[in-house]
């Protein structure tokens, strides 16, 4: 998430660094610290490593070398933002139960035909919903196991306690 609002993190008294409002890490150039900036409620949290804190005895090329590459990262952002939008996971929900046409999803979800085209299309072209035409009739399901699977795994995280 990213606030175009900007406040500044003080440090011994002094203004060091500014930072954006919302799950950013600032680097505090006086004092080598990362600040993690958070908005909750109106107030703002900052927290950070303590002074003393060396960091763990992690093997960070290892970690490194094997983190997901810029492209993957970027497609998997992509496909989470989908998610981000309620209407676009009512029907991902919808069709992870049965195919449907358009008309059943207007019907399924109280929505006009042109809005649920235009989410349908938007999902088709993210590879998570195909079609199928029989006639003049379309027919749209998941695209493949994986996505029933995130959609799946989503769900249980959410009602895990």
């Amino acid at each position: 998430m990213i606030c175009w609002n900007y406040f500044s993190v003080k440090c011994n008294s002094s203004i060091r660094s500014a930072a954006t409002i919302g799950c950013r890490l600032c680097y505090n150039e006086g004092h080598n610290n990362l600040w993690l900036v958070e908005q909750l409620d109106d107030k703002l949290t900052i927290e950070t490593c303590d002074d003393s804190c060396s960091g763990t005895q992690m093997d960070f090329k290892t970690v490194k070398e094997n983190l997901v590459d810029e492209s993957a990262a970027n497609a998997m952002a992509d496909l989470f933002k989908t998610l981000g939008d309620p209407t676009r996971v009512k029907i991902i929900h919808a069709l992870s139960q049965s195919e449907l046409c358009v008309h059943d999803l207007t019907q399924v979800l109280d929505m006009g035909q042109s809005a649920i085209s235009h989410q349908l299309r938007f999902l088709r072209n993210l590879r998570i919903v195909k079609r199928r035409k029989v006639g003049k009739t379309v027919f749209y399901s998941l695209d493949d196991d994986h996505v029933e699977q995130i959609f799946i795994q989503t769900l249980q995280h959410l009602r895990h306690d």
